[in-house]
């Protein structure tokens, strides 16, 4: 019996996405089959091409084909999607941009711009076609990160600008118009910069852009995030409580634009000492874990305090493990999104309790008092130490939400009557007190 199409689905429908449970061939990442007298030849799809474990799919896809009856040759062709990207603006430099993704912070001094370098740096490095854009007109980096002081801009002969290559790299930023001199700009100015610096770079086809925004979550933010087609976002903090606030501030600002959170990368979370060969923690312990209860979200990495590795020039940039494997988990995010984009479950509430009912049929419910008294913020939890300074005794017996909205892929925020905010309750943490109380 001659091999058909099916009996190759079949087999491929054994290899199983780790990230989003379900099989390439359901998933839709199996394309262009060919059967030939003893050889089959096919395409897989993936939603981000630097998945971390393309090379297994391939392994695995080429080792179930090839056990099929008379088959003797198997081709497999590892892709990624085309952009389905609708440029907001006519003659965009983004139309070939498989992947623009934004890196983010709440706060200045946290590393964001030596954040998004090593990541870009990395993937390039691993053969993606790789720009990075830097978006901080006030306080552009790019030019000190890689020693790029005295260089010109030109133009291609539609008047797109045209980056500058640093090795694999491709990167443009505002201070290679503004040199030394201080931005000092109004609205318009502001506006109409950003516009160029979003659309007008003639990045041909590139694989990922990083788009490193300047530091806060105000106007000049919401703008940028709002002006161009975002796939996700990573935001980079430091462990100290003083800075979690404003990773919270960084997820409801790309909530309120539906980007998508891909995770947090903790920066200066530990440096290793030559000379004694402890590991120091300044900022204390557990602030990964932290991060992870009190917002919902994935924290992709725990970068060291290196001055040798960030905060200096990347002209001799070593290879780092702790880069490597944040952009691997970042990559997995990534797809995970591009696969199944933010799922918000249904939200029913009433005196008793608040249930939340997803598309794939999960529902998970817990009593009013019991989500009171586990809140998350500050106000209920020492920011510092994580001990809980809510005494569940003193919630009025008939506590009940009065609101509540989903915010992402991550958590929902709930208005109760005793006039306490839950600003982020995260889905993780309902589940977990769900499964508790089961």
């Amino acid at each position: 019996m001659a091999l058909t199409q099916q009996d190759v689905l079949n087999a491929l429908s054994e290899i199983i996405d780790p990230d989003l449970q379900r099989d390439i061939v359901s998933l839709g990442f199996v394309q262009n089959i060919e059967i030939g007298p003893s050889s089959v030849a096919f395409d897989i799809e993936l939603t981000t091409p630097a998945c971390p474990i393309k090379d297994r799919f391939k392994t695995d896809a080429e080792r179930l084909v090839g056990a099929l009856p008379g088959i003797e040759s198997v081709q497999v062709n590892m892709t990624s999607r085309a952009p389905t990207r609708a440029p907001k603006q006519e003659k965009s430099g983004l139309t070939r941009v498989k992947a623009l993704i934004a890196v983010a912070s709440g706060k200045g001094g946290v590393g964001k711009s030596t954040v998004a370098a090593a990541v870009a740096l990395e993937l390039a490095e691993r053969g993606y076609k790789v720009g990075l854009l830097d978006a901080d007109l006030f306080g552009p980096s790019v030019p000190t990160l890689f020693r790029l002081h005295d260089v010109e801009l030109y133009q291609d002969e539609a008047g797109m600008i045209i980056p500058i290559t640093v090795g694999p790299l491709q990167v443009v930023s505002f201070g290679f118009l503004l040199g030394d001199s201080p931005a000092i700009m109004r609205g318009p100015m502001v506006s109409g910069y950003m516009q160029q610096l979003l659309h007008q770079v003639a990045w041909g086809e590139l694989d990922y852009l990083f788009l490193d925004l300047p530091p806060g979550t105000g106007d000049i933010q919401l703008t940028i995030t709002q002006a161009v087609e975002l796939d996700g976002a990573l935001i980079v903090t430091t462990p100290q409580a003083l800075a979690y606030p404003d990773v919270g501030k960084g997820i409801l600002m790309f909530d309120r634009v539906d980007v998508p959170v891909l995770g947090v990368v903790e920066n200066m979370a530990y440096f290793d000492c030559e000379s004694c060969g402890t590991r120091h923690e300044p900022f204390g312990t557990g602030g990964a874990a932290r991060l992870a209860e009190r917002y919902g979200i994935p924290v992709l990495g725990e970068l060291p305090l290196a001055p040798d590795r960030y905060g200096g020039s990347f002209e001799n940039r070593r290879q780092d493990d702790a880069v490597r494997e944040a952009v691997d988990r970042a990559m997995m995010a990534l797809g995970t999104v591009k696969a199944e984009g933010i799922k918000k479950p249904e939200i029913a509430f009433n005196e008793r309790q608040i249930a939340l009912n997803w598309e794939n049929g999960e529902t998970v419910a817990l009593d009013n008092h019991t989500l009171r008294s586990n809140c998350q913020c500050a106000s209920c939890v020492d920011e510092f130490s994580g001990e809980r300074k809510l005494d569940p005794s003193r919630i009025r017996p008939d506590i009940k939400a009065e609101d509540v909205a989903t915010i992402g892929n991550y958590a929902i925020a709930i208005e109760w009557n005793d006039g306490h905010s839950s600003g982020f309750f995260p889905y993780r943490k309902i589940r977990e007190l769900a499964a508790e109380r089961s």
